[in-house]
């Protein structure tokens, strides 16, 4: 029963995952992470 449950949140999971990747917000996260970092360090 416990691997039930964790095969069920390992799918839900991934489910999510590609839905993020289909809508674009892993680009878009991936840009405001560099934008982040680069003021951080002083460059942008």
């Amino acid at each position: 029963m416990k691997f039930k449950t964790a095969y069920l949140f390992l799918l839900g999971s991934m489910v999510l995952l590609i839905m993020g990747i289909y809508s674009g917000e892993a680009s878009s996260t991936l840009k405001k992470a560099i934008s982040i970092c680069l003021s951080c360090i002083g460059i942008g």
